[in-house]
């Protein structure tokens, strides 16, 4: 028995999926299954209830799993400290992101990162805000980068940047020759806005019914590129973060505008699970993260 075969138990458990598990060990699920049936084998037990719909650990799985976990935990402690004693920094740094950070705050970041470790290799993962959670909590990741950052006893959450939120129109839309933007304004026109179930579209929702002002969504997607492309088309107009619109900007294929009524901003964070051992290249990471905001 093989210590690889215990984190692959482990990391199933923790999926609730072998497909997951296959992916996060970079191995087939067939292997998966090989693995997990040799450990069956050895302790003469069976671990796994198997199902269509999900998985499920037995009582004896449950206990390998418990003494399972704290054995990787060790190992991976151990050899976190031997990288550090031999001033190492590399491995694979999993991340999985939302769209939008992803695709503008996160870049940069990255690549002075790189500048300076290059045997570090980052892979890098777009998601909806609760499939990160779903990943980080699962150890299919390492960290997690989200938006309107949900507080869990599990989660050791990083803030990060709070970027502004801004109107956005069509360079040819009446909005386009104001400096700013009243939020009763956009009671009379089309919104293109977030899916209900988008951490900003909630946040938005609520800062416009404070605000008394009820709004018409005549689309709703689930991330901002897509968002922008509608606008790009004058089918309406939105509200987004600032940061996610520059080059639009530059190139004059949007307008933007500040919100009159207030200073509205939309947080940013990273989140790791609590429980995990840190690598010497995932620490230094967030600290570039941290550092940078």
């Amino acid at each position: 028995m093989q210590i690889e075969s215990l984190k692959v138990f482990c990391d199933v458990a923790e999926t609730g999926s072998f497909t997951k598990a296959a992916l996060v060990n970079n191995v087939t699920q067939s292997a998966v299954s090989q693995q997990i049936s040799a450990l069956e084998r050895i302790f003469k037990s069976l671990l796994i209830e198997r199902s269509k719909k999900k998985i499920r650990l037995t009582p004896e799985g449950q206990v390998l799993y418990e003494y399972s976990k704290q054995m990787m935990q060790t190992f991976e402690s151990l050899h976190s400290k031997f990288q550090d004693l031999k001033d190492i920094i590399s491995g694979t740094i999993r991340i999985a992101t939302i769209y939008s950070i992803g695709l503008h705050d996160l870049p940069p970041y990255v690549k002075r990162f790189l500048k300076n470790y290059p045997t570090v290799n980052i892979h890098v993962e777009y998601r909806r805000a609760n499939q990160v959670y779903e990943d980080v909590l699962g150890s299919v990741v390492d960290i997690g980068l989200v938006a309107y950052p949900t507080r869990d006893s599990k989660l050791e959450i990083i803030p990060l940047r709070k970027e502004p939120l801004v109107v956005i129109c069509h360079p040819q839309h009446p909005f386009a020759r104001h400096k700013t933007v009243k939020l009763k304004t956009l009671a009379d026109q089309k919104i293109i806005g977030f899916e209900p179930d988008i951490p900003t579209r909630k946040a938005l929702d609520k800062i416009l019914k404070e605000h008394g002002v009820e709004v018409r969504h005549i689309m709703e997607f689930d991330n901002v590129e897509t968002v922008k492309r509608a606008v790009e088309i004058d089918a309406g107009i939105s509200i987004v973060p600032e940061g996610t619109v520059r080059q639009e900007i530059a190139k004059q294929t949007l307008a933007a505008l500040p919100i009159e009524d207030g200073d509205f901003f939309r947080p940013t964070a990273a989140l790791y699970k609590k429980s995990k051992v840190l690598s010497p290249a995932i620490k230094q990471f967030l600290s570039h993260l941290k550092e940078a905001n």
